[in-house]
């Protein structure tokens, strides 16, 4: 699939976006409700990481050029970090409304209106988090994956305000309400330290998860049976793209066209295994010592 494509799921999530803070906007002046305020706030945060995510979507499927020449993929943990800072910040914005309303507690009106309003904005947020789950999902996009997690932080956070909001209508606690609410920041809080703590990650050249390294060393296991041996094994995910070399060590007698025939196949075998695989490998006689000298990661 041609990555530019998957702007289209970005513009899904502006949509949505745009519907949901509509509804809970609605749903908070019908009621008074600061936990519904603090729906409304995280939604706006959706918005702006949603228009992050499809700019730097559009960046990352630029192919490589003279200035990039590994590609632009790595764009897509900028959107991601920027949506995890900006749920940061959402979240001391939800605390402080919370810390306000418990300071001056406040009646609701209309809750039954206000709560419909805000089911159908929450019911937009599931479906539309699914779709882009599957796809980030698929495709290995941090930046879809983190916009639908995020909409479904919103679905789970909008669940216990919905119910906070009818059990202070059925009893009349509205000290519950701006409590919920703080609760509801806390959550949020778990939510950008993760996505915070996958962009610097994926910023900082990790290695390859183990799942898809141990898809690589079962390969390396086929072609050991024909005397070729394996070291130097280095890997990196550049959202999209996963980046792997290492050194082939054939049996000095081979020939180099039979050395350069394996090396292909070994290649196209890892690159069928892991989709967005980029290979770089290196042949080396497996009888010279000189072949072991250059195992470690920082040569």
């Amino acid at each position: 699939m041609d990555r530019s494509s998957l702007t289209k799921y970005a513009w899904l999530s502006i949509g949505a976006a745009l519907s949901t803070i509509t509804l809970k906007s609605i749903a908070y002046l019908i009621t008074g409700s600061v936990g519904l305020l603090s729906d409304a706030v995280e939604s706006l945060v959706n918005l702006i990481a949603a228009i992050v995510t499809l700019v730097m979507l559009m960046i990352a499927a630029r192919p490589a050029d003279e200035e990039h020449n590994f590609g632009h993929s790595k764009a897509e943990y900028f959107a991601s970090f920027t949506e995890g800072f900006l749920i940061l910040i959402a979240s001391f914005g939800i605390m402080y409304s919370a810390i306000q309303r418990i300071l001056n507690p406040q009646p609701l009106d209309q809750v039954p209106l206000g709560l419909l309003v805000s089911v159908s904005a929450s019911l937009l947020n599931f479906v539309v988090a699914q779709i882009l789950l599957r796809t980030g999902k698929k495709y290995n996009s941090i930046s879809l994956e983190a916009d639908a997690h995020h909409l479904m932080t919103d679905v789970y956070t909008s669940a216990g305000v919905i119910l906070a909001v009818g059990v202070v209508a059925l009893s009349g606690w509205t000290i519950l309400d701006p409590i919920i609410a703080f609760l509801v920041a806390v959550n949020i809080l778990r939510t950008a330290y993760s996505l915070l703590r996958r962009s610097v990650y994926g910023l900082m050249d990790t290695a390859l998860n183990a799942e898809d390294q141990q898809a690589v060393l079962a390969i390396f296991d086929k072609y050991r049976a024909q005397g070729v041996q394996f070291h130097a094994l280095r890997t990196r995910q550049a959202a999209g793209r996963r980046f792997i070399s290492f050194h082939i060590l054939v049996p000095g007698r081979w020939s180099t066209h039979r050395s350069h025939h394996l090396a292909e196949e070994v290649e196209a075998d890892i690159r069928k295994s892991l989709n967005g695989a980029t290979v770089f490998t290196h042949l080396e006689p497996v009888d010279d010592p000189l072949s072991y000298q250059d195992i470690e990661i920082d040569r």
